[in-house]
């Protein structure tokens, strides 16, 4: 599974990358917002940081054909490795044809349901993300929509696409994900660290350098 930060934190980017844990990047207009940031000037930065073979994914702002093409241009046009965000809704599927036909790679996004990531799919979409913590939020099973996208890809060769996991609230959504078939998973920086810990990781290693301190010790007495 390949670990995509969900942010526009340069900071929190930089540290994913020190880890060698980032493969990618994924924004959208609040996180750019939370920032304080423009959406060009954010994600020229994101982009340039990662490198070019690690894509960054870019929202479009509007609900129409016409401008989510437009949109989409200006997005790709900033650097090789946009990824342009588009919603699943009928003018964004009818704009993910478009612009997949134009050469754009897109990320079909706020996506809820294996019927929509199956329009998306055949609209050219790259990258699929269904929203499993939103889902969960609701009482619905976020995961079972995952699977029901990764056996659909599976079964049709056609559907040249990858699942991104979305809206991962939590350590058990990313493990979750690597069992029902999800490509990627993107996730917020605290949940990348999340995945570091365990108490008995720190339990083992305190004791093993007190122990070794110990033995070192022992022997500058002898």
């Amino acid at each position: 599974m390949k670990f995509f930060l969900d942010t526009a934190n340069v900071e929190q980017i930089k540290q994913g990358l020190a880890w060698g844990l980032c493969d990618g990047v994924t924004t959208n207009p609040t996180l750019v917002a939370r920032e304080g940031r423009e959406m060009e000037e954010a994600i020229r930065e994101i982009c340039e940081l990662v490198g070019p073979d690690r894509p960054v994914s870019a929202e479009v702002l509007a609900v129409d054909h016409d401008g989510m093409v437009e949109e989409a241009q200006e997005r790709a046009s900033w650097a090789e490795n946009v990824v342009v965000k588009i919603p699943v809704i009928p003018e964004g599927v009818r704009a993910m044809k478009t612009c997949s036909d134009m050469g754009i790679t897109i990320n079909a996004t706020l996506v809820f349901s294996c019927g929509q990531a199956l329009l998306a799919a055949k609209a050219g979409a790259r990258y699929l993300s269904p929203f499993v913590g939103r889902q969960d939020d609701i009482g619905w099973s976020g995961m079972e929509v995952v699977r029901q996208i990764a056996t659909m890809l599976r079964m049709y060769d056609a559907l040249d696409a990858e699942i991104i996991l979305a809206s991962a609230r939590h350590v058990g959504h990313v493990i979750e994900g690597t069992q029902c078939g999800a490509h990627i998973c993107t996730m917020p920086f605290k949940v990348l660290d999340q995945l570091f810990k365990h108490p008995l990781t720190d339990v083992g290693l305190e004791r093993f350098l007190s122990d070794y301190r110990a033995m070192q010790e022992e022997l500058g007495e002898a």
